[in-house]
C-alpha cells in the first residue's frame, strides 16, 4: 500500500463511519446535546464540512472543493457552539450530501498528488500538529473519527443501537 493509498483509506473509512453513526438519527436527534455545554452533533457537522471545506482548501494542492453554503461558517462558528439556539441548523440529508461533496473533492484531490506533494510542509502555525500534506490529510481523517466519536454519547443519550 502506498502513502497515497493509506490516506485515501483512512479518509475514506471515516466518511463511512459518520455515515453510519448517523444512519439511524433523525433531524431531531442531530440537535441533541449530550451535556448542557457540550456540541450538538449538527454544530460537529457544520465545523467538519467547513473546516475540510474551506481551510483545508490552502493547505491541499490542486483541491477543487464545492461552493459551501454562505451561512456555514457563521451557524457553526465558535459564537453557536456556545449558543443554545437550535435555529438555523441543517437537515441530516443537507449535511451528509455537503460532507460527501466535500470529501469527494479531497479524495480527488489525494488521487493527484504525488509522493513529493504528500511531503509539502504545511503552513508554520500547523508544523506542530500536521508538518506536511500526508499528515494533515490524516489528521483530517482522525478530525473526523474524534467527532463520530462524540456522536456515540448522543447516540447512547438517545438509546440507539451499538453499531460498533
Amino acid at each position: 500500500m502506498t502513502g497515497k493509498e493509506a490516506i485515501k483509506t483512512a479518509l475514506t473509512s471515516t466518511q463511512n463511519l459518520l455515515t453510519a453513526y448517523l444512519s439511524d438519527l433523525s433531524d431531531a436527534d442531530l440537535l441533541v446535546r449530550p451535556v448542557p455545554t457540550a456540541n450538538h452533533i449538527a454544530w460537529q457537522l457544520g465545523h467538519l464540512i467547513e473546516s475540510e471545506g474551506a481551510y483545508f482548501a490552502k493547505m491541499i494542492p490542486g483541491v477543487q472543493y464545492p461552493p459551501l453554503p454562505a451561512d456555514l461558517k457563521e451557524q457553526h462558528g465558535k459564537a453557536m457552539a456556545a449558543s443554545d439556539s437550535t435555529k438555523g441548523f441543517y437537515t441530516k440529508q443537507r449535511y451528509l450530501d455537503l460532507f460527501n461533496q466535500v470529501r469527494g473533492a479531497t479524495l480527488a484531490a489525494v488521487d493527484k498528488l504525488s509522493d513529493a506533494d504528500l511531503d509539502k510542509p504545511t503552513p508554520p502555525e500547523w508544523a506542530k500538529f500536521a508538518p506536511t500534506v500526508g499528515a494533515l490529510l490524516l489528521l483530517h481523517a482522525n478530525h473526523v473519527l474524534m467527532h463520530a466519536g462524540q456522536f456515540t454519547v448522543v447516540r447512547r443519550k438517545l438509546n440507539k443501537p451499538i453499531i460498533f
